[in-house]
Formats: C-alpha cells, structure tokens, sequence
C-alpha cells in the first residue's frame, strides 16, 4: 500500500471519497454539492490549510483522511491559538480492520506536531469511534452547537 499526499490533481477523486464517506456515515445524498466540494478543495489545498492524505492498493484509492488547521485567540491553555481537526476518514469497506485509518491516524498527528499544535479535534462516527478510541482522542464536552438553517 502507497500512503501519499493529495494535490489539487486528485480534486475529483477528492470529491468522490468525501460523498462516498458521506453516505457511509447514513447521510442521504439528496442534492449536488460538487461544486462547493470543489471549491473547498481548491482552495484549502492551495493556501495549505488542509492536508489530505491517500491510501492507494494498486493504483486504486482505498482509504484517506486529512487534517485542517485554523486559529483561535490565543488562551492561557493554548498561547498559540492553533488547533488542528482531523476530517475526511474513510475506508473502502474491504479494506477496514487492516489498520490503515490508524496509519492514516499516526501520519495527521504528526503534520500537527510539525506545525506546532497540540491539540487536534474530531468529530466521530459510529463506526470511527471505536478507531480514535483506542488511539487515545477522549470524550470532550467543549462544544455546542446550533444550526442557522
């Protein structure tokens, strides 16, 4: 298995894995987002804002995962202000349990670690759970949230 970096080329793959992750997660894919998903892609790719990584197995792509960074105001418990989340987890049913999502794991917290930050957040599914459990993310109760829509 070849673990690499994706670049702006990868785009439509990109945007292929993200949907597939989506519908995977039980989200019903009743609209079209290909071109957001482009765009997101484009642009946190080019200002390095986003790292994405693949996972190929003969020239076939069957895992990936990426890490986005951002700021907030510095704090007592983070003077920096820099975090790290981890987004876009997912791999092809018939290659899951084999250990590569916490490769892929291993791999995001040390492009956060070379950039400084030492906190990274995650937002969990049923399935990927039990995965960052057992790598050591914990239960946080730091956020709320609240939908506009």
């Amino acid at each position: 298995m070849e673990f690499r970096k994706a670049t702006v080329k990868d785009i439509d793959l990109l945007i292929e894995l993200r949907k597939k992750q989506l519908v995977d997660e039980g989200l019903n894919p009743d609209s079209e987002i290909d071109t957001e998903l482009y765009l997101f892609f484009k642009n946190k790719l080019n200002d390095g804002s986003l790292i994405q990584w693949l996972v190929e197995d003969h020239a076939e792509v069957v895992a990936c995962g990426a890490i986005m960074f951002y700021e907030f105001p510095p704090s007592y418990i983070n003077k920096s202000g820099k975090r790290a989340y981890i987004a876009n987890m997912y791999t092809n049913d018939r290659y899951r349990g084999q250990g590569i999502a916490t490769k892929l794991l291993n791999i995001l917290v040390d492009e956060a670690k070379q950039t400084g930050i030492s906190n990274i957040l995650l937002v969990a599914s049923k399935l990927g759970r039990p995965v960052y459990k057992k790598f050591g993310f914990q239960e946080a109760n730091e956020w709320l949230e609240f939908n506009c829509v």
